[in-house]
């Protein structure tokens, strides 16, 4: 059967005056799809819609999408402009170079990041006119509501951790390294970002009175790894800034997750602890231990919000801030809550939900049915809900999606929000939201990759409900193969989720895509073992101390069910893959899966949990899950537990062909780990494979590399299991 895609970029060349003609804009690219069936090549052909913004009149929507081009093996992010209800999309973006982050000035004028600084264009992208001039140092931003001051990004020097090296030496490659947190997600922790205030003149040009909010302070504000502009607010009268910021470094900050909202006064310059009171004193604590059981999560210091707080946003009207709050310190995946800070007394109270609130916005200061509207994933899915002052919860919607986004459309009644799902990636829609699901209105207003989905068979998806050891019932999704005929069976894949506490929900990925899985002639069953989100906090939380246990029966249960049950599996051609914690779930199953599977593949996966306690930046994360440090005796039962079963004092009885995938920048789970299971593999005499990225984290972000990953996956597969 011939999968090739035919490839055609249309690489124009920009049409300002000031780009050489040898620049090109990598834009929508024209394909043609043979026999329907996605291709790696089809897949990062795909537009990828990222930001959007309502005009304040409501009127328009400027929002972002990044190309790709395998050739170039590089991307191209620009912005377009359309009409609130989806028609007369324009593209704005002129030049070869990234266009990002627009938000709106006027009714009429956007500004945006161009090259590092700061730019503002006309509606039809005309009259751009530079309004920073930071020598491209400009890393995100945000203008306060009268257009008076800006909030600017950039990131400092930082040498409290790595020391800085003898100025008579500056060809030094040397790192010398005082403390924890040291590197970071995919990087030297070297230097850090600080938020600083600007004047804004005339409407139009940034000054250089950059105030830093955090001066001479050595703390980081957005936080790492992720974290962006949504961290920091304006209020409404301009007059302050509410952020967020974990004031901790080295060995304290790499075992605590405990963040704060900070309230910064720009006349003053004085800064308030939203979450504490001014003379809260941290309790010690044993580094090496679970913060589980120290006194700094005792009841009378909960109060304290010593978990992980962020994302400020204030009330239309000024009087609250609200944010997302966890309330145990070290704990990643704790209960994400809404907290609703009253400006005037101080007083928190808490959205109580089942789910944790994954993003919110305010509701339009004249809506008297919703506060507040908010995304939460349940039974699989990320649907939009609202909740009013007495805390009463209303469900807006009701499908197989993930809405990965909201905001107010600045119309008064409805929603600008973003929505993916297991068959289709990112399109923008507006929610009028109604009194109950039955009458919200949904309206898709961009169709970003319709040239490229009309094109393609796509898998049918499914849901069963399957029992578990503890008789519990597990979510199961099931994609069917894009060919499927009906008596045939298939070879299937058990698709192991990572986190260990993300949902298997209605995602779109462009790297582990059901779809590209199902292109290929593959079943899919993804389960929503224990662990995940999305059915309650104690099935949540049972997988902390339990990694090798109930989880790991879930995932046999699964494929056991899909096998017994589904007359489209072929029990004969059983594989089992899965990233992060899916690779280490892979590399667990190894052990102790008795010939159910014929291949693995395991990418960024854990192998060696005693050398991952110690390689790993974020101890918080360890310490939390194996209960303490591997050196410990006498041990408690659930590190006893985790340490002994360690997928590397498995491998005695392991016997089935595995791909070993890893990336040499990833520091979450260093890239020796993946190494070491391949190594062990081999002096074990099976057949296995490695594919090392020295330019990759623990993601794939290269096209080439992610074309790569595509190729080596699925020939491994066909290897073994066609």
């Amino acid at each position: 059967m011939n999968k090739t895609i035919i490839l055609a970029a249309i690489l124009t060349l920009a049409t300002a005056t000031n780009v050489k003609a040898d620049d090109v804009n990598i834009g929508k690219q024209n394909i043609k799809v043979e026999n329907g069936l996605m291709t790696p090549e089809a897949l990062w052909a795909m537009g990828r819609i990222g930001s959007t913004a309502a005009s304040p009149d409501g009127q328009h929507i400027v929002y972002q999408v990044g190309y790709y081009s395998v050739k170039q093996n590089k991307s191209h992010q620009v912005l377009y402009v359309m009409n609130a209800d989806g028609t007369d999309s324009r593209l704005l973006t002129q030049s070869s170079k990234n266009e990002t982050d627009a938000q709106w000035l006027t009714d009429s004028r956007i500004a945006f990041i161009s090259s590092g600084e700061i730019w503002a264009m006309n509606i039809d992208g005309s009259e751009r006119v530079q309004m920073s001039k930071t020598d491209g140092q400009v890393e995100g931003f945000r203008f306060s509501p009268d257009r008076q001051k800006v909030i600017i990004l950039k990131s400092i020097p930082f040498h409290e951790v790595i020391k800085a090296n003898p100025a008579d030496l500056p060809k030094a490659t040397g790192r010398l390294v005082t403390d924890l947190m040291y590197r970071h997600w995919d990087h030297y922790v070297e230097s850090i970002q600080h938020p600083f205030v600007c004047s804004v003149t005339d409407g139009a040009a940034i000054g250089t009175d950059m105030v830093d909010i955090l001066e001479g302070e050595p703390y980081e504000c957005p936080m790492e790894p992720f974290g962006g502009i949504e961290q920091l607010a304006w209020s409404p009268d301009s007059k302050q800034i509410a952020y967020t910021c974990r004031k901790k470094n080295g060995l304290e900050y790499s075992i605590s997750t405990d963040s704060d909202i900070f309230l910064y006064n720009i006349g003053t310059r004085e800064t308030t602890n939203l979450c504490k009171p001014a003379d809260y004193k941290a309790p010690e604590v044993n580094p090496t231990v679970t913060l589980r059981v120290q006194s700094v999560n005792a009841p009378e210091n909960l109060k304290n919000n010593v978990g992980y707080d962020q994302n400020p946003q204030f009330s239309p009207d000024g009087k609250y801030i609200a944010w997302q709050s966890m309330e145990r310190d070290g704990y990643e995946a704790d209960l994400n809550r809404l907290c609703v800070y009253e400006m005037a007394t101080g007083q928190k109270r808490y959205i109580n939900w089942k789910s944790d609130v994954e993003a919110f916005c305010w509701a339009p200061a004249k809506e008297k049915q919703a506060q507040l509207y908010f995304l939460s994933v349940w039974h699989g899915c990320n649907n939009m809900y609202s909740v009013n002052w007495k805390g009463e919860v209303k469900q807006l919607t009701e499908t197989w999606d993930d809405w990965t986004s909201l905001q107010l459309a600045n119309d008064g009644r409805r929603i600008l929000a973003t929505r993916q799902s297991q068959s289709v990636p990112t399109d923008i829609y507006m929610v009028t939201p109604g009194k109950d699901i039955a009458k919200t209105k949904i309206e898709q207003i961009t169709h970003e990759n319709e040239h490229i989905l009309s094109q393609l068979n796509l898998g049918k998806v499914q849901q069963y409900w399957v029992p578990t050891t503890d008789g519990k019932q597990e979510l199961v999704w099931v994609m069917l193969p894009a060919n499927y005929e009906e008596g045939k069976r298939y070879p299937t894949l058990l698709f192991c989720e990572g986190g260990p506490q993300s949902p298997v929900s209605q995602f779109w990925s462009y790297r582990w895509n059901f779809q590209i899985m199902a292109a290929h002639g593959y079943v899919i069953v993804a389960p929503n073992r224990h662990g995940l989100p999305g059915f309650g906090q104690e099935w949540k939380e049972q997988i902390s101390g339990d990694w090798t246990g109930q989880c790991m029966q879930d995932y046999l249960a699964a494929i056991d069910f899909a096998a017994d049950s589904l007359p489209f599996v072929d029990r004969d051609r059983l594989g089992a893959v899965g990233a992060s914690f899916g690779g280490f779930s892979v590399y667990y199953l190894a052990g102790i899966h008795e010939k159910r599977f014929k291949a693995f593949i395991a990418h960024d996966g854990a192998f060696n949990l005693a050398a991952m306690y110690t390689e790993t930046e974020e101890n918080w994360f360890s310490n939390w899950e194996y209960d303490e440090a591997y050196w410990h005796r006498p041990q408690m039962p659930n590190a006893k537990k985790t340490y002994h079963d360690s997928p590397h004092k498995m491998v005695e009885k392991w016997d089935t062909p595995i791909l070993c995938i890893h990336g040499e920048k990833d520091y979450r789970i260093n890239y020796t780990q993946g190494m070491s299971a391949f190594n062990a593999a081999r002096m074990k005499g099976i057949e296995a494979q490695l594919l090392i990225f020295p330019d990759e984290n623990h993601w794939v972000l290269k096209p080439q590399n992610g074309i790569l990953w595509q190729r080596t996956y699925f020939n491994w597969l066909d290897r073994w299991l066609k």
